[in-house]
């Protein structure tokens, strides 16, 4: 079975590509800018809005006068800049049209210009990508080393390559096609998982993943690195340091938080057992996250966990080794009901983290009864 996969990996590139590399995101930058600018001005004028084959043609008759510095770059970079425009006017005609209909709540998303003093960015090449096992050759960049050996597939067909720079680091996603076998239907008894602030995941068969808090844990660090940035005069060398070194906090933070998450994941759906002990179903609760950051003593522990990112890498680990992921409703009293005979408590307080069964005297952790209940409703 033929399935596109993306592998994203550190590069170690020298001062001569990381100049090459920062001409290529602010020529996509540039080009996202322009395109955005010249679709307002058709828009104004009443006239059909252009799309991204009709702003790269006219893009490039405009590179010999107006732009003859997109010559020192891949023409890929704007071209994909200006395709990633067309996508987030699509994304953006689309958000409208459902919030019209009152099937969407969220923000619409109006694309915004980009600005170099958010970040670098990134920017796409497509063409003649080769992996290797310690390099990667791409366009008009030429052979770069990886920081990890190994990692890429060197024998499967790349798409496209986005590099990326994060905290002063430089990161390549390799978009390839590889063949995969048929996933088996796993056939092990189902179960439930209970997402929680004091345990990231209490599973039913034992399993309890302990929360990591990365954000709670590093809070001080990031409270004087912010205090330090904010003090530090505007323009200066000392206040572009200091942003590299908040940069490099909220990078470690959020690496914590995605290192955890992926080998919890990973855990729950056994990728490493065979068929017959993996899970057949798992059971998760669909949890209303929005309602839950509104409440101002948990919102930064919910927001810590990424309970969305959770649920996202299940679903797509669980489909690739034959598991069915199934949601519970979340007004099911899965904490509520007592595991053994079933009854159902009217009043449990959030501090109650022992669940006491008044009908059959049942004393067990809130978090596994609760675990227990959910895979009985598979």
């Amino acid at each position: 079975m033929q399935m596109i996969r993306g592998y994203k990996t550190e590069l170690d590139l020298n001062d001569a590509q990381k100049t090459l590399c920062l001409k290529h995101a602010g020529v996509a930058r540039y080009s996202y800018n322009w395109g955005l600018r010249r679709y307002e001005e058709e828009h104004k004028a009443g006239r059909k809005a252009p799309n991204a084959i009709s702003l790269h043609k006219e893009l490039n008759a405009l590179k010999q006068t107006e732009f003859p510095w997109m010559y020192e770059v891949s023409k890929c970079a704007p071209q994909e800049a200006l395709r990633n425009l067309e996508k987030a006017f699509k994304s953006f005609f689309g958000k409208a049209k459902l919030k019209a209909q009152g099937k969407y709540r969220g923000k619409v998303g109006y694309p915004q210009y980009k600005s170099k003093k958010k970040g670098i960015g990134s920017f796409r090449l497509t063409g003649a990508i080769h992996i290797f096992d310690d390099r990667i050759q791409l366009p008009r960049i030429g052979t770069v080393r990886l920081h990890e050996q190994g990692y890429l597939p060197t024998t499967a067909r790349a798409l496209s390559a986005t590099v990326s720079e994060k905290a002063g680091r430089w990161f390549v996603s390799v978009q390839v096609e590889v063949s995969i076998p048929e996933s088996v239907e796993a056939t092990g008894s189902a179960i439930g998982v209970d997402l929680g602030i004091k345990a990231l995941a209490t599973v039913s068969n034992g399993m309890t993943i302990p929360n990591p808090k990365a954000l709670r844990s590093n809070l001080k660090k990031l409270r004087r690195a912010c205090r330090q940035h904010s003090r530090k005069q505007k323009g200066s060398r000392n206040r572009a340091k200091a942003a590299r070194k908040l940069a490099r906090l909220h990078a470690h933070i959020a690496n914590i938080r995605k290192d955890v998450l992926h080998k919890a994941t990973s855990q729950i759906v056994m990728r490493t057992k065979s068929p017959q002990t993996r899970p057949s179903v798992i059971v998760l609760e669909d949890l209303n996250v929005s309602g839950m950051l509104k409440n101002k003593h948990l919102s930064r522990s919910i927001a810590d966990i990424g309970f969305y990112e959770f649920r996202r890498q299940v679903e797509y680990k669980a489909r690739q080794v034959g598991c069915m992921v199934k949601y519970v409703s979340r007004w099911e009293p899965s904490s509520k009901t007592c595991s053994s005979c079933k009854t159902v408590r009217e009043e449990l307080d959030l501090s109650e983290r022992l669940f006491v069964c008044h009908a059959c005297g049942l004393v067990i952790d809130r978090d596994v009864n609760a675990s227990y209940n959910l895979a009985d409703l598979a």
